[in-house]
């Protein structure tokens, strides 16, 4: 599928997440299930409401929105504020009883919260979680409670040039594993082009951009040292060191990685979902294909997105979860669920949603199957994942500037150690 690209602002594709979050766990918050029940609470006249989207301002299309979702006779105050800021305002605000109703964490930041006893279960706030894909509900599981609910997924995809991959006699249908894509790659600079362009930056970011190689090598996060993690490092070293991808990548965030790619320069980008609407300021025929992994076949991506939450309270907790219920409800299901996700970008976690979203917006129809397939960066390891994140991060950083030198690869993750 060809699309026109335009420069769009990437939200809520990944958070950097680190030791700050582990620092957060413990302290003198109610335990879950303390008090307050959603089915025995009245909705009140105000409902606090906190996002990770400072960007969109007061009367933007997500504010709006947002406030739409207000039950008959309450008003929603809507707070932003980048994500790990939120989570530590999220911290003080549970431990003194001044807890907003509803909260979006970005999706590896829920294991770390119910660590640190700032969430209330799914069921104990009413958020009702059926009808959710189970690899999209998945990062909100924590010991086989289920704690809030996501909206909606972004994905990362194989963005082309197709007017690059023309001249340099490529069809990107041809695709379909590693070694056809570094053929096609090696096309494209012979041709005259630049390469492909990705985010490797240090932190949660170049993880998520890294994940797709990782898992499409076989490799698990339990093991950062295994022959399959080494070889996806080696990949994209490679990439670095025949110069087919930028040096920067190893600091591009993923809005500097896609900039790059609107130059009209490069045969391929990495990038997120958030870009697929964004289709009136470049100047070149761009399409989509999946992530291809190491022997063939789609690799898994990592799910993006928040969470709806509802944070413990210490009083009044059964209206508060009433509140919450209420408008989690409202931003995830129906129609009011399909304008949540394209006002942010996404693909609903409801299939019924998902395949109304595709039907009113063809745009979507080749993220489907990534966001079908993908899996949540927390599901196996929960909490740990922070720390396993911070690791491999550290073995990304290195086998990029390792330049595509074996040792230099295997020496990053051999040096990750294994969990």
């Amino acid at each position: 599928m060809t699309m026109k690209m335009r420069r769009y602002v990437a939200i809520g594709a990944t958070v950097l997440i680190g030791s700050s979050l582990a620092a957060c766990s413990g302290g003198s918050t109610p335990e879950p299930g303390a008090s307050g029940n959603a089915a025995e609470g009245t909705i009140t006249a105000e409902i606090a409401f906190w996002d990770p989207y400072p960007q969109h301002a007061d009367g933007s299309a997500w504010d709006e929105h947002v406030k739409a979702c207000a039950p008959d006779g309450a008003t929603i105050v809507r707070t932003s504020a980048p994500q790990t800021d939120l989570f530590n305002q999220l911290t003080t605000a549970v431990k003194e009883g001044a807890a907003p109703d509803v909260v979006l964490l970005d999706n590896p930041m829920v294991p770390a919260a119910v660590e640190a006893q700032l969430l209330a279960t799914a069921e104990q706030a009413g958020i009702d979680t059926s009808g959710v894909d189970e690899n999209l509900l998945g990062p909100g599981i924590v010991d086989g409670t289920a704690y809030g609910a996501p909206f909606g997924s972004n994905a990362l995809g194989l963005y082309y040039n197709a007017d690059v991959l023309q001249k340099a006699g490529v069809d990107p249908a041809s695709i379909t594993d590693w070694a056809s894509l570094n053929a096609a790659i090696e096309k494209v600079v012979a041709s005259g082009a630049q390469g492909i362009t990705f985010s490797g930056v240090p932190g949660e970011e170049g993880v998520f951009q890294f994940l797709p190689w990782y898992w499409g090598a076989g490799a698990d996060l339990s093991d950062l040292t295994s022959a399959e993690a080494v070889s996806a490092g080696q990949l994209v070293s490679d990439w670095i060191g025949k110069g087919w991808a930028p040096r920067s990548a190893a600091t591009d965030n993923q809005s500097a990685a896609w900039d790059l790619f609107l130059t009209g320069e490069y045969g391929f980008a990495e990038n997120g979902s958030w870009f697929a609407a964004a289709a009136t300021d470049a100047d070149f025929s761009a399409g989509v294909i999946p992530i291809p992994a190491k022997d063939g076949g789609v690799a898994p991506v990592p799910t993006g997105g928040e969470f709806a939450v509802a944070p413990i309270q210490k009083d009044d907790a059964s209206d508060h979860y009433a509140n919450a219920a209420a408008v989690i409800d409202c931003l995830t299901d129906g129609d009011a669920g399909l304008v949540t996700n394209e006002t942010l970008g996404y693909l609903s976690a409801k299939p019924d949603v998902r395949a109304a979203q595709v039907t009113a917006n063809p745009v979507w129809e080749p993220w489907v199957a990534s966001v079908e397939g993908a899996g949540g960066r927390t599901t196996e390891l929960g909490g740990q994942y922070v720390d396993v994140s911070a690791s491999l991060s550290e073995a990304i950083q290195g086998a990029l500037n390792s330049a595509g030198d074996p040792a230099g690869v295997t020496s990053a993750f051999e040096g990750a150690g294994g969990f």
